[in-house]
């Protein structure tokens, strides 16, 4: 993989949901290599590197999906803000959530930005593609998480 190809971790449990996605990254071209999980445990395996992903390394972005199996996504947030080793990894939430509390409690655990699923499928893809202009063109990462 070419290390200006952004590794990105999905946390999503709707696979209608990461399918879209993911089709929507392949059909504009865009650059990324995406793992998708689909509940907050695994996700935080992932994120450590432990058990069957051992041999991974961290994602440079974390999209996150509020209400999960397992962990939900404000547990997977607290934890990942509060461990040292990946305090660093800019996290995304998408959800459907428009909860005032759920938009608060997100930055107040210090995610990156906070995004509602639109509803309307064009609406969705659009935003899905805006992830490319902003996250994987401008925003520029540390390295010392690699």
């Amino acid at each position: 993989m070419n290390r200006a190809t952004k590794r990105i971790l999905l946390v999503e449990d709707s696979p209608a949901d990461a399918r879209l996605i993911l089709e929507v990254f392949k059909d504009e071209n865009i650059s990324a290599d995406i793992q998708v999980v689909r509940d907050g445990q695994t996700a935080m395996d992932r994120l450590r590197c432990v058990g069957q992903f051992a041999d991974s390394q961290k994602p440079d972005l974390v999209i996150l999906d509020l209400n999960l199996p397992k962990k939900d996504g404000r547990e997977v947030l607290a934890e990942v803000k509060g461990d040292e080793h990946l305090k660093c990894i800019p996290i995304v939430i998408l959800t459907t959530s428009q909860s005032e509390d759920d938009i608060i409690k997100s930055y107040e655990l210090q995610a990156n930005c906070y995004v509602t699923k639109p509803i309307e499928l064009q609406q969705f893809v659009k935003t899905i593609k805006s992830f490319e202009s902003f996250w994987l063109k401008s925003v520029r990462y540390p390295h010392s998480h690699e």
